[in-house]
């Protein structure tokens, strides 16, 4: 068994979305190329977004399911995130996941003698991470009237910060109208991606 693994997380209440069709396209294309997948769904798995303590206290929980998204986020070589564009940020339940699962201690740190104010260091040892995100906004209005927020949140708040420098992310869409020919031609796009960056 290979010991190369992807970590594939779903955020989006609809298990018909074009967001759970890219993921599970993604994850069989990586099976194929002998990667193991450890695939979530947050909202199947009814994932509890609500972070109970603070940042310095944030290093450990007694709820098996973080923990679990820790150990796998902190393993893995790849991680795959899957989920709509909801007022320029991803849903709540994503930013739970984040909050509780980029954690210190497991996604960064900081080094001896470096206070909070300081500048941490990232620990994943993800080599590549891709984000794909399904919205009804065209991709010309996107970024001209909001700037697209979501590129700088994952790229640099999150993957840049905790280690990870390869990120590809890809905004999908106007979904709303579309026909089934184009949903293939967007999970084609998001395979080619995956394919030409592992």
């Amino acid at each position: 068994m290979s010991d190369r693994l992807a970590l594939i997380v779903v955020a989006n209440p609809n298990p018909d979305s074009l967001g759970h069709a890219m993921a599970r396209a993604a994850a069989q294309l990586l099976a194929e190329q002998g990667y193991r997948i450890a695939s979530h769904d947050l909202y199947a798995e009814k994932f509890d977004p609500v972070q109970p303590t603070g940042e310095q206290a944030n290093v450990s929980s007694d709820y098996p399911l973080v923990e679990q998204h820790c150990s796998e986020l902190a393993r893995a070589d790849l991680v795959l995130v899957f989920h709509p564009n909801w007022w320029g940020q991803p849903p709540a339940i994503m930013k739970g996941w984040i909050d509780r699962v980029f954690r210190l201690d497991t996604a960064y740190a900081y080094p001896q003698g470096v206070t909070p104010d300081g500048v941490p260091r990232g620990l994943l040892v993800a080599r590549h991470a891709f984000v794909f995100n399904t919205s009804n906004t065209p991709a010309e209005r996107e970024r001209l009237l909001f700037g697209d927020p979501l590129d700088a949140l994952w790229k640099r708040c999150i993957f840049g910060l905790c280690g990870v420098q390869a990120v590809t992310r890809r905004m999908v869409g106007p979904v709303s109208g579309s026909t089934p020919e184009q949903r293939r031609e967007w999970i084609q796009d998001v395979l080619q991606a995956i394919s030409s960056a592992i």
